[in-house]
């Protein structure tokens, strides 16, 4: 059956020859092509590859072993024999002999204090910590680019409000020239609306450096040549449906803490695999031998012998400086360690998502008031512009409610991104992120 990291994958590379024949990105691109191109997914996956491959019987020591061997020796001796009747007697050199020598060996463990057991559950947690600690890699993945994603969204926001200053300083200056020609206006009215407007196309230019440049980050996130060119068009949505209880109970299943969690039967199964050192070990042998050694010479000419072979092998520690002992309590003691990483994990964990669902509500709260405010001063800056128009507001009252109309868009947007965030976070810390 197909796991939740494969399908993610599967579904990134499919997104992602779709978003690679396209200018414009959307963030589903972007997931996409991060899952499909992250070296750290990479790596990760690899690890967990490499652990689905160990975690095999074999690998623990329960499959049979089979062995075979084969001597051939070729010597040249001289022989000097003496028997009771002299007429046997042989003495002769540069005699040929040969010893050859085959056997096929086969053995499996009947027991050994239940350690191929805890050594294959051992690879068991091993293979599901590999595949959480792949799912925490996406997880990171798919919060960064979106972090990511969402600022370009942002910083574009700034821009828009730029722009919208930038139109009304034009029509400022054009308003200024007007009441000029008829006497109604001078220079220093004129020079300072100019030096405001080139002010404002300074903060443009500056601003969509940011843009370009977060757009290159962007792009270094997911993989992708940095001087490629993309295009976003997006606004800043947030799910404004969580709540910390929610959040608390998915903590279970953030993957850092399951690796954490893992981490503890992994260290439980080592110390039952240490406990069995001090268990004997029996095995049953079986296989086939044979052997040939011939003379040219000598008192035996030829000596063949072959059969099959079965057998016990017993072994029985004894002593060894405590060695067994001491491994043991390492063991134990790694174990304690681990639980005291993971509780502190989950108190970390735990404390995160509260300040930052603390962060999420109150960007919520304060966002509301925000638009409202951003509404006034877009219609303060409109009447202002009209009233300036007509004669019956200066050029300061023009340029504080401009002021205030800017200071009123980036404070709408800034909180946006920031309830943003937090939703972002969140659902990290609760594995819900989803590309």
């Amino acid at each position: 059956m197909m796991n939740k990291n494969t399908l993610f994958l599967l579904l990134a590379t499919l997104m992602a020859f779709n978003a690679n024949a396209q200018g414009k990105l959307t963030l589903s691109d972007a997931l996409a092509i991060a899952l499909k191109n992250s070296y750290n997914i990479q790596l990760a996956k690899y690890n967990a590859d490499i652990a689905t491959i160990n975690n095999d019987l074999a690998v623990a020591g329960g499959m049979p072993i089979v062995t075979g061997q084969a001597t051939d020796n070729e010597q040249v001796t001289s022989i000097n024999q003496k028997f009771p009747d002299p007429t046997r007697n042989v003495q002769r050199s540069g005699v040929t002999a040969n010893n050859l020598s085959a056997s096929v060996t086969g053995s499996i463990l009947l027991y050994n204090g239940m350690r191929v057991k805890a050594t294959k559950k051992r690879l068991e947690e091993l293979q599901n910590q590999n595949f959480g600690l792949l799912n925490a890699q996406i997880q990171n993945t798919l919060a960064g680019v979106t972090t990511r994603y969402f600022d370009i969204v942002r910083q574009q926001n700034f821009l828009k409000t730029i722009l919208q200053s930038l139109e009304v300083a034009k029509k400022r200056i054009e308003i200024i020239q007007s009441r000029k020609e008829v006497g109604m206006a001078n220079n220093a009215d004129l020079f300072q609306a100019q030096l405001d407007l080139n002010a404002l196309t300074q903060s443009q230019q500056a601003q969509q450096l940011i843009i370009d440049q977060s757009k290159t980050d962007l792009l270094n996130l997911i993989f992708v040549r940095p001087d490629s060119s993309i295009s976003i068009q997006d606004t800043i949505t947030v799910d404004q449906s969580i709540t910390l209880d929610q959040i608390k109970l998915l903590l279970e299943k953030n993957p850092q803490i399951i690796a954490a969690n893992q981490q503890i039967k992994i260290n439980e199964w080592i110390e039952k695999e240490t406990a069995a050192l001090s268990a004997p070990t029996l095995r049953a042998t079986a296989g086939y031998s044979l052997s040939n050694t011939s003379s040219a010479a000598g008192f035996i000419l030829t000596n063949q012998s072959f059969g099959p072979t079965v057998g016990l092998n017993l072994t029985v520690p004894i002593y060894n400086g405590s060695v067994n002992k001491k491994q043991q309590q390492v063991a134990a003691i790694n174990t304690r360690s681990a639980i005291a990483q993971k509780n502190n994990l989950l108190l970390t964990v735990e404390t995160g998502a509260v300040k930052t669902y603390q962060l999420y509500r109150s960007s919520l709260e304060q966002l509301s008031t925000a638009k409202t405010n951003f509404e006034l001063s877009a219609q303060l800056l409109s009447l202002v512009m009209q009233k300036f128009e007509l004669g019956q507001a200066t050029i300061v009252d023009v340029k504080i409610a401009q002021q205030s109309f800017e200071n009123e868009s980036y404070r709408m947007v800034n909180l946006s991104y920031s309830a943003k965030m937090a939703e972002i976070e969140l659902k990290r810390l609760a594995n819900l992120l989803q590309p």
